[in-house]
């Protein structure tokens, strides 16, 4: 039996479970890369996990891809293009039922492991749906409201686990973004554990253990 192509390109690690439905990460890369660098986490990954590397549908130059556009303007400076955005939220979360249904993984232990842009896109689609996810792995990233669906402040956060990092002296996206990020989970009642670690735009081994031990009894 063939299955048609899903809606993204992807890269997928099977779980070692074979009896019943595994739980599943979903990895989203940031802007300018593709599905192969986060994909080099998986070997050290709880091997019950399912893990699916997904490639952002927007094409670079020269090479390359990204969920949204960000654009740079003499008169605004560098700002995102949040229609991009939400549309690339909304086709994560196609995907992401189309992929449970297509593998036959369990919907009801979703996580989400996001680098920098991607980090942004599973704050936008966690924080909209939070009865579609359980946990989110969000590194070097921020929350951007506008890009999160109206009204998210009124739905039931409290079953969602955040982890998120920064580098304390990451040039790409200020600390000072990430340092919100706390405030506002706490408002939503979101269990989460905010770590920053001595590095910039990026993910040191001690970031890499930190979540990994974080994930053992949530997945």
């Amino acid at each position: 039996m063939t299955t048609a192509p899903l809606s993204l390109e992807h890269l997928i690690r099977p779980s070692s479970l074979v009896e019943r439905k595994p739980p599943v990460m979903f990895m989203f890369h940031g802007y300018g890369s593709n599905e192969e660098d986060l994909f080099s986490f998986a070997s050290e990954l709880q091997e019950e996990l399912c893990i699916i590397s997904v490639r952002a549908p927007y094409t670079m130059e020269p090479f390359g891809y990204a969920w949204y556009a960000i654009n740079f303007d003499a008169e605004k400076g560098k700002w995102s293009d949040d229609e991009q955005a939400i549309e690339s939220r909304e086709k994560i979360v196609h995907f992401i039922k189309e992929a449970c249904t297509t593998y036959g993984l369990d919907e009801d232990r979703i996580t989400l492991l996001g680098f920098s842009q991607g980090t942004i896109l599973s704050y936008a689609v966690s924080l909209s749906y939070p009865e579609k996810i359980k946990n989110v792995v969000a590194l070097s990233g921020y929350i951007n409201e506008g890009i999160i669906l109206k009204g998210f402040a009124e739905k039931d956060h409290k079953h969602l686990n955040i982890y998120a990092s920064h580098g304390q002296v990451d040039q790409v996206i200020p600390p000072e973004w990430a340092q919100k990020i706390p405030a506002l989970l706490t408002r939503l009642g979101v269990s989460y554990v905010y770590e920053e670690f001595p590095v910039g735009h990026g993910v040191s081994p001690q970031n890499f253990y930190a979540f990994k031990k974080w994930l053992e009894n949530k997945i």
